[in-house]
């Protein structure tokens, strides 16, 4: 499955732990990433200083869902499922 054209949620809603480009100490859920562009693509997708986890995420029906808003959504809850106590 391709990224959906000016979504860009799986770099939003999802936290980052480790330094990136822009975040050093990692980003927050819900904060869109410093290395979106205008398009709100990735500009180091592909990359060796994009995090692991970035290139681990893999766009899918499940995740991305029919709209920008479902894919937050189901991003959003995934984050909230996974967020150590």
């Amino acid at each position: 499955m391709e990224c959906r054209p000016h979504c860009g949620a799986c770099c939003t809603a999802p936290s980052i732990s480790s330094a990136i480009p822009g975040h050093p100490a990692g980003k927050p859920a819900g904060l869109p990433c410093a290395q979106l562009d205008e398009a709100l693509r990735c500009r180091i997708f592909g990359r060796p200083e994009r995090p692991a986890c970035c290139a681990g995420l893999q766009p899918s029906l499940e995740m991305c869902g029919d709209s920008r808003a479902d894919a937050l959504l189901w991003l959003t809850r995934l984050e909230d499922a996974t967020r150590p106590d």
